[in-house]
């Protein structure tokens, strides 16, 4: 393997943790949103609201990643008229399928949150909203942090999904240099160079896991 191909396959990387990174921090912000949604609409538009919540879940959930990466970037580009960029589509995909993943993730902190602390908070005058700031959501996040974490983990790895649509992530790096390779030695090489990016990305996020669930253990 040259330098050139090394450089190739660390520029996929980039662009891999770059869409990693907005896919993985949208869905934690709408999925707070769907998750709040479900968890609270009990009446009114609130429970048409936790319907419309609970059926994007169980819809992107019980589908397949990389069908809503191919909707994404040959559908969205049709109905809304925009460039068809299969990198920026593409994570719009992973991050619609990661957003309903970290909904289950967080309504599972708000579900071991007692309710009484809403209570509580309303009879000092908190809205439901403020209490959701200042109260609720501290508390979920420091009991889901870690889970968090993890499911940014797998959201690095499923970004390899996109090299079926050509683009220039790390495992698509990796494939284009391979068909380049004619010894076993070149090959063996491409392959341990890649897993061990991989590897360092996804091994230094799960330190962080465990530091986070030992805190949360000795919490």
């Amino acid at each position: 393997m040259t330098l050139i191909d090394f450089y190739a396959l660390l520029n996929g990387l980039w662009l891999t943790v770059v869409m990693a990174f907005f896919a993985a921090v949208g869905a934690i912000l709408c999925g707070s949103v769907l998750a709040v949604m479900r968890n609270y609409g009990k009446r009114g538009v609130g429970k048409v609201l936790s319907y419309m919540a609970g059926a994007y879940v169980e819809i992107f959930r019980n589908t397949p990643l990389l069908l809503w990466m191919y909707a994404a970037c040959f559908v969205l580009p049709l109905a809304l008229g925009i460039p068809s960029n299969y990198a920026v589509l593409g994570t719009i995909g992973l991050f619609l399928y990661t957003t309903s993943v970290m909904c289950e993730i967080i309504r599972g902190g708000l579900n071991a949150i007692p309710i009484g602390q809403f209570e509580a908070a309303h009879a000092q005058g908190f809205s439901f909203a403020f209490t959701l700031y200042y109260i609720i959501f501290p508390q979920c996040y420091r009991k889901v942090t870690p889970t968090i974490l993890s499911q940014c983990v797998t959201t690095i790895k499923d970004t390899s999904f996109l090299a079926a649509l050509n683009v220039a992530e790390l495992t698509n790096v990796s494939k284009d240099i391979l068909a380049r390779s004619v010894s076993f030695e070149q090959i063996a090489s491409i392959f341990a160079t890649v897993a061990g990016l991989y590897f360092i990305v996804c091994f230094s996020l799960s330190v962080i896991v465990r530091y986070f669930s030992r805190d949360k253990s000795r919490a």
